[in-house]
């Protein structure tokens, strides 16, 4: 990992804080080190991979000879993957040097995709989805330390929306190839696609990742004693309510825009390019303005986010509504991402790869959580209009926990001044 040496100095150590949370730091001047931009390009692998499935539920469902919301159990499976991937993997590398670490990573994703692309049932699709994902949490587990400690207390939350920036581009450039290539080539397209480029990734990391990227305290001790900050668990709240409720509409998209609003199957790739334009934007957007107001930027985003997912429950039976919807949902629900773990960042501290593991546990909660009831309610007598209700109940209550984060902050604030 570049050591803090190698950017600017950190102009935030004598900064003071703004009204909600951030700093008056002019993050935008600190230049981010090329292995931040680098671990960017390794989460667009992972985005591609997480995501794709969607845009393939009605290819995978035929081909495997199961229901729709049967196959869904793909995401679900990845999320659960990641889920336990992240802090498990997180400590059981944890006296690996970190360039190790990322390149054992990309080696285990690279086979999981493999499996799947060679799976004939859905058991065995499954094992490779968790396989891929146990690679994937282990990617983020270490890679989030590796980049916001390269990129200094100033900018943390803008490295960190580089690294989601790499899943939002995934939305626009990845998933939408990869859905394309899957319903032209077969859905194993994508899978075998994948497994190729993370091994080209490994490469990549082996040479250009300097090797002295150890870790300065490596104890279970030290790892726990950072999780005792009480606000801690409300972000890890947070995270996973706004994931589920964007999950929970996101992960049958395919099915809402072709049998609710009559999409034409093969336009269904241009929209969720559109909704990953959206994601890039609403990232790029967070990740400038968290480091200094996140909690003014959190709670309208999420409280958008709930409008959109009550918006698409009613509203989405007409082809044009339904994807400008989609479009904006993207933008809302992915201005939240690196924002929240920016906050884990300075809760924490950015030398802690448990907590940015359990960022990352929560995040897969979220997903999970929203794909498995999505595809409950979809089941139920809601149909199509059951996954974004259940996103929209989601995302509602994920204003709760930052509320108390915000008012705890005002609070803090406050008895300072």
């Amino acid at each position: 990992m570049s050591s803090p040496s190698s950017t600017k100095p950190d102009p935030s150590a004598a900064a003071p804080l703004t009204a909600d949370g951030g700093t008056a730091v002019p993050t935008g001047k600190v230049k981010l080190p090329p292995v931040v931009w680098l671990l960017g390009a390794v989460a667009f692998l992972m985005g591609t991979s997480e995501f794709v499935i969607s845009g393939l539920l009605p290819q995978i469902s035929g081909a495997l000879d199961v229901s729709v919301s049967s196959a869904g159990t793909l995401i679900t499976a990845f999320a659960v993957g990641m889920m336990i991937g992240a802090p498990v993997m997180s400590m059981a590398t944890r006296r690996l040097p970190r360039r190790s670490a990322l390149i054992a990573a990309l080696l285990v994703f690279a086979a999981g995709h493999v499996v799947g692309a060679l799976s004939s049932s859905l058991g065995l699709a499954l094992v490779g989805r968790f396989a891929a994902a146990l690679g994937n949490g282990t990617f983020w587990a270490v890679g989030a330390v590796v980049a916001t400690a390269a990129a200094g207390p100033a900018a943390g939350t803008r490295a960190m929306g580089v690294m989601v920036g790499g899943i939002t581009l995934a939305n626009i450039v990845g998933v939408p190839l990869g859905t394309a290539a899957g319903q032209l080539g077969g859905w194993q397209a994508p899978f075998w696609m994948l497994a190729a480029l993370a091994l080209a990734a490994a490469a990549v990391v082996a040479r250009r990742l300097p090797a002295d990227t150890t870790r300065a305290d490596t104890s279970l001790r030290a790892e726990a004693a950072a999780l005792k900050h009480p606000r801690l668990w409300l972000v890890y709240l947070a995270i996973a309510l706004i994931q589920a409720g964007i999950m929970a509409a996101y992960s049958y998209v395919a099915p809402l825009l072709t049998d609710r609003a009559h999409l034409a199957t093969a336009v269904v790739p241009l929209a969720m390019l559109g909704f990953g334009v959206g994601a890039l934007a609403g990232t790029t957007v967070g990740g400038r303005l968290g480091d200094r107001r996140p909690y003014a930027t959190l709670i309208p985003a999420t409280a958008v986010t709930s409008a959109l997912l009550a918006a698409i429950t009613l509203w989405a039976t007409n082809s044009v509504v339904a994807v400008v919807l989609v479009v904006l949902l993207g933008g809302a629900g992915f201005a939240n991402n690196p924002i929240v773990v920016g906050e884990v960042v300075r809760m924490a501290g950015a030398d802690r790869s448990l907590p940015m593991a359990l960022a990352t546990s929560a995040f897969q909660v979220g997903i999970a959580a929203g794909s498995w009831l999505g595809g409950i309610a979809l089941t139920s007598g809601l149909g199509l209009r059951g996954p974004s209700l259940a996103g929209f109940a989601f995302a509602l209550a994920a204003l709760l926990p930052l509320g108390l984060l915000a008012a705890s902050h005002r609070k803090t604030e406050a008895a300072r001044s």
